[in-house]
Formats: structure tokens, sequence, C-alpha cells
């Protein structure tokens, strides 16, 4: 019943303190995932992967992973129940209020005052995840810690999207056949 609290209590948290959405949320949950030993930095990535791979939001596909893992089917409900109670409680309360005070001047100051935080708390979750995924084991000679596997599949998708325009789903698809040919077949 204590690990069910935790879970439900660390998901709370984690859903009440993330603005921006889901990848904004990735540096608290790697915080408080790694920081309970419930998963290392790379398992945490691997949920990212598998949450993004997945249909319905990141944030409560992460939850219910990550609690699953820990604690079976109950595990995934608290999480799950933890980290959208905290969301949907604020949506209900702003929901109501919200449009009378949107144009009030305090309101508008703390608005600009997150927009710049978010976007800190997703370049800093695009950092750690292209840090593990590009180069794991960065020693003081950093070409000997760069996963060039990775790198060429990180290239091929970002010229895919950008200048072919394929779209991001087929591009999931094609990256999933080049992680089998670059790290099972060569």
């Amino acid at each position: 019943m204590q690990v069910l609290m935790e879970l439900f209590l660390t998901f709370a948290k984690i859903g009440l303190f993330t603005i921006g959405g889901g990848y904004a949320m990735i540096p608290l949950i790697t915080q408080e995932i790694t920081r309970r030993n419930w998963l290392t930095l790379e398992g945490v990535i691997d949920i990212i992967a598998i949450s993004e791979m997945t249909p319905g939001p990141f944030a409560i596909n992460s939850a219910t992973f990550i609690g699953v893992q820990q604690m079976g089917l109950v595990g995934g409900a608290a999480a799950t129940l933890g980290v959208i109670a905290p969301s949907f409680i604020i949506v209900v309360l702003v929901a109501r209020y919200f449009a009378r005070v949107k144009d009030h001047p305090v309101v508008q100051s703390i608005l600009s005052g997150l927009r710049p935080a978010v976007i800190g708390l997703i370049a800093s979750s695009a950092f750690m995840i292209v840090q593990n995924a590009l180069f794991p084991d960065a020693t003081g000679n950093w070409l000997q810690g760069i996963n060039w596997r990775s790198i060429a599949v990180f290239a091929i998708a970002l010229l895919a999207i950008m200048k072919l325009k394929i779209h991001p789903a087929l591009m999931i698809i094609i990256s999933a056949a080049l992680g089998v040919l670059f790290f099972l077949w060569l």
C-alpha cells in the first residue's frame, strides 16, 4: 500500500508542477523516477520512446508504464490517477474563471514568465535525450563515446522529416527498421 501511495503522490507532484505539457515534464519525471531508483536514466529514456510510440498523452503513458513496472496494473492505475488528478482539478477551476481574467496584466505577466520556462524545460529534456542517445559513454576523449549508429538514425530521421516531408508516423516505422539494421545486423 505504501508503494501505491508513493506512486500516486509522486505522479501527482509531477502533474501539479509541470506546466507546458508532456515534454516539459521529462526533467521532473527523470529526477523523481531515478531518485527513487524505479528506473535508470536509460530506462526513463526507453519509457519516453515507448510513450511517444503508443497512442495517448505522453504523461499518462509514462505514468502508466512506470506504475505497471513497479506494482502491476494497480500501480499503473495509481500513477495514472496521480498524474491526471492535478491537471483535471486545475483545468476545471481555470476554465471557469480564465475567460474573465485572461486579459488582466498580472495573468498576462504570469503567462509571459511561464513561456520561456517551458521552452527551457523542453530544451533540457531534448539535451538529456540527445546526450544519452548519441554520447552514452562520453569520456575525456568525446570521439570515443559517440554512438555513430544513433547519429546515423538521427540524421536520416531529421533529413527525411524536414527535407523529404515524410510523415512522422512513417518515420517511426522507418527508424525502427533502421534500428534493427544498424544495431542488430551491422
